[in-house]
């Protein structure tokens, strides 16, 4: 039962911290932290751009790198989600301890999640 709940749990935590900040948007008219007016939403958007390129800086690989190297540095992220997916399948085929299989199916969940998770919840919910 618990580790039904470790699943269900943080699953759920996104879409109910959603409702709630759409009960406060309801509440407050939508007004939330918006801009006021121009002069603001132009040093918002300066802030997310410096943010952007502090971001793109440190997942900048070094000058002297090898391009293969680069590559597979830049794919290791799907490389590995590929595999755990792939253990995970292979658990239901492969006798192995339910411990490992549970484990593993726990992993695979939260790879789908990586891949997937943003992709299907801004399609859910897009008005």
């Amino acid at each position: 039962m618990t580790s039904v709940l470790s699943l269900v749990i943080p699953a759920l935590i996104p879409a109910l911290a959603d409702g709630i900040r759409g009960v406060f948007g309801r509440l407050t008219g939508g007004a939330g932290a918006k801009p006021q007016n121009v002069e603001e939403q132009i040093k918002l958007m300066t802030a997310e751009n410096e943010r952007l390129k502090a971001l793109a800086e440190l997942d900048r690989p070094a000058e002297n790198i090898s391009p293969w190297v680069a590559d597979l540095r830049a794919s290791f992220r799907y490389i590995a989600g590929g595999m755990i997916i792939l253990a995970a399948v292979s658990s239901l085929y492969v006798r192995v301890d339910l411990f490992l299989q549970d484990a593993v199916w726990n992993l695979a969940g939260s790879v789908f999640a990586f891949l997937f998770g943003d992709r299907m919840y801004l399609k859910f919910t897009k008005k």
